[in-house]
């Protein structure tokens, strides 16, 4: 089972996280945490990174139900999903698969928050 979706764009970097976190807006799902990755290793660690952006996306209204059903479940929200650049004008944009996430608990509630937050999220990155 893979645990994530992926597809490439043909974008600029920046236009990119616009479009994608425009594209998960209107499947529900806010970006609460933005992580520069190459900021970040460049001044952690002095690296040069290639671009590479984690966006933390919540879908307060099934975050909500998955909290219900499984309190720790915040362990594993936000839902991320990766900007990447690949190649000049070439982006990569991945979501994680929260059905392959939750399979790691033990609680068969979760079953239908996770499938329908796996639809979403496939859907988001398939419309790219």
């Amino acid at each position: 089972m893979s645990y994530h979706f992926t597809k490439t764009v043909a974008l600029p970097f920046d236009d990119a996280i616009e479009h994608v976190t425009k594209a998960l807006a209107g499947k529900g799902f806010g970006v609460l945490t933005t992580i520069d990755v190459r900021e970040t290793m460049k001044k952690k660690l002095g690296v040069d990174f290639k671009p590479y952006t984690i966006l933390g996306a919540c879908n307060p209204h099934y975050a909500y139900k998955a909290l219900q059903a499984e309190d720790k479940i915040g362990t594993m929200l936000p839902c991320n999903v990766i900007v990447t650049e690949t190649a000049p004008g070439q982006v990569e944009v991945s979501a994680v698969d929260p059905v392959a996430s939750m399979a790691a608990i033990s609680n068969p509630s979760l079953g239908d928050v996770a499938n329908t937050v796996r639809n979403l999220l496939k859907d988001v990155v398939e419309g790219l």
